[in-house]
């Protein structure tokens, strides 16, 4: 994910920085692309790979939802009890 998010990059140059199996590779990949995070095309018999921005955008904003204050949050239902005066 890291080396995909400065632009497309082709499974040969992926291959290169890590200690696997081209199949291992593939396997990886096909996860994070069926999870929405990484699209990959084909190009002759290398497949080239970037993340899908619209997916990533999706995550970053649910976890800035969830993990922010809100007036309506279960944990507030609780809010002594989070004060230790259960």
């Amino acid at each position: 994910m890291d080396m995909l998010s400065c632009g497309e990059l082709c499974a040969c140059m992926i291959l290169e920085k890590f200690e696997m199996s081209q199949s291992t590779l593939s396997h990886h990949m096909k996860l994070l692309c069926e999870c929405g995070l990484v699209k990959g095309r084909n190009e002759g018999k290398w497949t080239y790979y970037s993340l899908d921005w619209e997916t990533i955008d999706k995550v970053k904003q649910f976890f800035c939802i969830i993990t922010s204050d809100k007036e309506n949050c279960i944990c507030q239902e609780d809010a002594d009890c989070r004060k230790g005066k259960c």
